[in-house]
């Protein structure tokens, strides 16, 4: 079918996808504005998912300081080469992390990185919550796992909301900037600061 070049054009400003990757997904889905924005996603996180095992060993350190100076992160987020780490889009990528990490507090990056013995720990802990409440026990442990899941939204970056855009997770947001920036971008490390953290009153 005939793409219209308007269409085309909105749909580049949607996703920062190529002239010809436009034209391809409002002809594949026929003209529709939404299913050529969810067809060249689905295809950009294909694509994203191929690029999650090259090395990332270029990129930014961030800070960003918040509350009057009350809390402090600083991210380290990498890429594949330093033409990447010095676009604004990436420079925005990184900053919206590290107000992240100001907002939510996460303790670990992905749930990879939580230590085996916490988990444990907690599904003990809700094992043993979830039996009190007297539920059937061939559902038990099902109910454990959506609670376990609850906690690592909690407590792993990639896997709570955005702050910016709750229906969003952050791992989203990356693969996102994967699918557009054609490079592999992960978070390699952060570290936040709030004043008078651990100290007793």
């Amino acid at each position: 079918m005939e793409v219209n070049a308007a269409t085309v054009k909105e749909l580049r400003e949607k996703t920062g996808a190529g002239v010809m990757d436009c034209k391809k997904a409002l002809s594949e889905c026929s003209g529709n504005l939404e299913k050529a924005v969810d067809y060249l996603r689905q295809k950009g996180l294909a694509a994203a998912a191929k690029k999650s095992s090259r090395v990332a060993a270029e990129g930014l350190v961030g800070a960003y300081i918040h509350a009057g100076g009350k809390i402090g992160v600083m991210v380290e987020l990498n890429c594949e080469t330093d033409f990447v780490a010095r676009t604004p889009e990436f420079q925005a990528l990184l900053k919206d992390i590290a107000m992240q990490v100001a907002a939510a507090s996460p303790r670990y990056i992905r749930r990879e990185d939580v230590p085996a013995e916490e988990i444990e720990r907690e599904r003990a802990i809700y094992r043993s919550q979830v039996l009190e409440q007297g539920k059937p026990e061939k559902i038990v442990d099902k109910i454990v796992e959506g609670k376990l899941d609850r906690f690592y939204s909690e407590i792993c970056l990639v896997e709570q909301s955005f702050i910016k855009d709750p229906d969003k997770k952050v791992g989203d947001l990356l693969q996102d900037a994967v699918a557009r920036m054609g490079e592999n971008i992960q978070v390699r490390r952060f570290m936040r600061y709030q004043v008078g953290e651990g100290v007793e009153k």
